[in-house]
């Protein structure tokens, strides 16, 4: 049915903090953990997943860490949810089937590169109101 675990909520937070300041530059996954207060081991999890399936590469060493293996705008948040939690709608029928679909249209229309613009608006929008 309609499924979203936090196992996604969790990789588009730490994808969002990787755009933000990740650069061409591999970021170390300890550091990502930190800064979005996601356990490391779950975090390696998730991103393990993601760079098997092209979202991200990684580096080894003492300079490793990840980075995108493609622009953050072609990458949707569907596509990530997809690959952590599986098919949103999957067996859905009737109106189940319709909120899977408008679900799907929404996460699809939206790229990890949104989510960075929307995170840096929000945090400027803050800002303002100190």
């Amino acid at each position: 049915m309609i499924s979203i675990t936090s196992k996604s909520p969790y990789a588009v937070l730490a994808l969002a903090e990787l755009g933000r300041i990740g650069g061409d530059a591999p970021v170390p996954i300890g550091e990502l953990a930190r800064r979005r207060d996601v356990p490391v081991q779950f975090l390696e999890q998730l991103f393990a997943v993601l760079r098997r399936a092209g979202v991200l590469s990684s580096q080894r060493g003492v300079k490793g860490g990840y980075r995108f293996a493609r622009p953050p705008a072609t990458i949707t948040v569907l596509e990530v949810v997809e690959l952590l939690d599986g098919q949103i709608g999957a067996g859905a029928k009737g109106v189940f089937d319709e909120a899977a679909s408008a679900a799907r249209a929404v996460l699809e229309q939206t790229s990890i590169a949104d989510v960075i613009e929307r995170e840096a608006r929000v945090a400027g929008t803050a800002m303002y109101h100190i």
